[in-house]
């Protein structure tokens, strides 16, 4: 019996999970990747950001659903990257809250009349402070093993790709779509 609580506790051990290999790019990279995608790389990096707190504190949150409820969850994920920065020394501080409502006023502002709508794409600019702030605290965590990314990987450059294919196809349909109304 004490043999087989032995296996047991040795295989709760094996199925421990450890957090997986943490890679980070740089500030302008991060830009141009948000930039590129029209904010979509900003929506990956929310979730990766909570997949790394759901592995790091071992908690059952869905990285996925505070990703797609960002209005709900993404001043706490500021909070919480800020707090876990400064545990590890980092001396830069942000306002949580006034990040947030940086993003709130910059998806509003995509309601303007275009082109002043696109304004909207600098939206980023609330996202490099807490960015900031967890590449130091992952850099400066011991058991994480953190991997700096020095160029674009396959995926970063397929969204490249794909995004520029499609704002090459939307000149092209505005341009015949501006031609069509000369006619």
């Amino acid at each position: 019996m004490e043999n087989e609580n032995t296996i047991l506790d040795e295989n709760i051990l094996e199925v421990d999970t450890t957090i997986e290999p943490q890679y980070i790019i740089s500030v302008p990279k991060f830009i141009i990747l948000s930039i590129v995608s029209f904010g979509i790389y900003r929506t990956w990096w929310q979730y990766k950001a909570w997949r790394f707190y759901k592995q790091k504190e071992k908690s059952d949150i869905s990285p996925v659903a505070r990703t797609i409820f960002s209005v709900f969850y993404l001043n706490s994920l500021f909070n919480k990257i800020q707090d876990s920065a400064i545990e590890k020394g980092y001396s830069e501080r942000y306002s949580s809250v006034g990040l947030f409502i940086g993003v709130l006023v910059a998806g509003a502002l995509s309601k303007l009349p275009q082109p002043f709508g696109l304004i909207t794409i600098l939206s980023f600019i609330f996202f490099i402070p807490p960015f900031k702030a967890l590449n130091y605290a992952k850099q400066n965590t011991s058991d994480i093993n953190v991997i700096e990314q020095e160029g674009f990987n396959g995926r970063q450059i397929g969204l490249i790709v794909f995004s520029l294919l499609i704002l090459m196809l939307l000149l092209i349909l505005l341009s015949f779509a501006r031609n069509m109304s000369r006619a």
